[in-house]
């Protein structure tokens, strides 16, 4: 190519690897990922570092590993580290670089390296900024009303959206971004970041999406024979089960159809985005990566939400379309090799040809050859889980209670069987203990004894407080009262 490429990133929240048509899910109705799919490569082991959205996402903008970015546990009001972001690399070499939607960062106008960023910050007014979706709310005469749905963000509780379709925040946000396109400089390569909210609760799909769900009968989740039986769960495992009271196979049903139906809905969102590139006749010059932060249980072994390491909340679906001209490697293709959200920033300034700044520790997927093993790393103390992914085979250590699991993934994608304690796997699962305790740090170097994982005694189960409904917004006219604190709301 004469000139660098566009780069068109799409980000969603909480969408697990497995939810496409392309992986061969058979309900949820993803045509246009799937079609993109066919035309590039269909990354299908992708693992967010740290399954929670703002050390996710530090990991995303950055290209470094938690251990680096200083989180593991969800840090609302820490600013971006100070250094070289993927919008920041782009914009140095000549790019104009926007995002629209979800940016999750503290304070919620800092642009980390972007020209300009339109939010869409799920109602977060009270730490410090009304943003430019709630503007557009009052602008349409719903003013302080984005949450009079009644739903929260983090319960599974659903209904259809209660304002006119054209208001729903995926709407909003593919809108906004085929404007941006539309309003940009030609003479320049332009990096966009597009980043949806959805199908993050709060689980409120427009009534037609909705509606799509009704012919199909939702079948129940997996749950892995090590899941049946509570008591021999890890205690990270019962306190997720307790945070959130239990769904009954009616409730569950629903829930996956108002998932699956956000799901369609930002789909076919992105196919006016794309509309917009190919009228505006760049989009055979765009690189195209679609990921999300984390994925979601949403039922599986009986558990709902992120913060684990089952394939459903650490895989990510991850999509690569590079522009025509391209190596040809990039097209038709499906890619098992194993890489991390750290990965995405060295995929697109390569692409780019931009060389990648010292802080990033990803590499680029653009070669098609996976890293040797991934490490993952979420929460700290008494939840706090590890993972190490190699080749086919994931262990992941709860230090609560010292308790260890280990899939062959290649066999049991599914994560059905456990077999930690299964003598003939005894050298698979000290190989790969001995390459976690190699990947520990800081506090978690207590928990290893004699170099072997010792973890701790679990403590008691806490008291819940259910009271505040998993952070339920209310009405947003006047504002909240300002609140920059850490406090987290809605958190199991």
């Amino acid at each position: 190519m004469s000139r660098r490429p566009n780069v068109l990133l799409i980000t969603v929240d909480q969408w697990p690897g497995d939810l496409l048509g392309a992986s061969g899910h058979p309900l949820v109705e993803t045509p246009t990922l799937d079609a993109l799919a066919h035309t590039g490569v269909h990354f299908r082991s992708v693992y967010s570092e740290c399954p929670i959205c703002i050390p996710s996402r530090r990991t995303l903008m950055t290209g470094m590993s938690p251990r680096a970015h200083g989180d593991r546990i969800f840090k609302p009001t820490e600013p971006m580290p100070d250094v070289v972001t993927m919008a920041q690399a782009f914009r140095n070499v000549g790019y104009q670089a926007y995002s629209v939607g979800k940016l999750h960062v503290h304070p919620q106008r800092d642009r980390i390296g972007f020209d300009d960023a339109l939010l869409a910050e799920e109602g977060r007014p009270q730490l410090g900024t009304v943003d430019d979706y709630d503007m557009y709310l009052a602008q349409q005469g719903y003013v302080g009303q984005q949450y009079m749905h009644g739903m929260s963000n983090n319960e599974y509780d659903w209904r259809p959206w209660h304002l006119p379709e054209h208001t729903h925040v995926t709407n909003w946000t593919a809108t906004e971004m085929c404007r941006t396109i539309k309003r940009r400089d030609p003479t320049r390569p332009a990096f966009w970041n597009l980043s949806f909210s959805h199908p993050h609760p709060p689980l409120v799909p427009p009534q037609t999406y909705l509606d799509r769900y009704d012919r199909f009968e939702m079948s129940m989740p997996g749950t892995g024979d090590w899941a049946r039986n509570e008591m021999d769960l890890p205690f990270a495992l019962r306190a997720s089960r307790a945070y959130r009271p239990p769904l009954t196979e009616r409730m569950l049903q629903g829930v996956q159809a108002a998932f699956f139906a956000l799901c369609t809905h930002i789909d076919h969102q992105i196919r006016l985005v794309l509309g917009t590139l190919r009228e505006e006749r760049i989009l055979n010059d765009t690189v195209i990566l679609f990921t999300s932060d984390h994925g979601e249980m949403l039922g599986r072994h009986g558990l709902l939400g992120k913060r684990l390491f089952y394939e459903r909340s650490s895989c990510v679906p991850t999509i690569l379309v590079a522009p025509n001209g391209c190596d040809a490697r990039l097209t038709n293709g499906v890619c098992d090799q194993v890489f991390g959200l750290a990965d995405i920033m060295p995929t697109l300034l390569d692409l780019a040809g931009i060389d990648m700044p010292d802080i990033c520790e990803g590499i680029s997927m653009a070669s098609l050859k996976g890293r040797e093993y991934i490490y993952g790393e979420c929460l700290e103390d008494a939840k706090a889980s590890r993972m190490i992914r190699k080749g086919g085979h994931k262990l992941i250590w709860y230090p609560a209670g010292n308790a260890l699991q280990l899939f062959d993934l290649t066999r049991d994608p599914e994560e059905h069987h456990d077999l930690a304690n299964d003598a003939s796997w005894v050298k698979t699962r000290r190989k790969l203990e001995t390459l976690l305790i190699d990947c520990l740090y800081g506090k978690d170097l207590d928990w290893v004894r004699n170099g072997a994982l010792a973890g701790f005694a679990e403590p008691d189960l806490p008291q819940l407080d259910r009271r505040d409904l998993g952070g339920q917004r209310g009405l947003h006219y006047p504002q909240p009262p300002l609140n920059v604190s850490n406090e987290v709301v809605g958190a199991g």
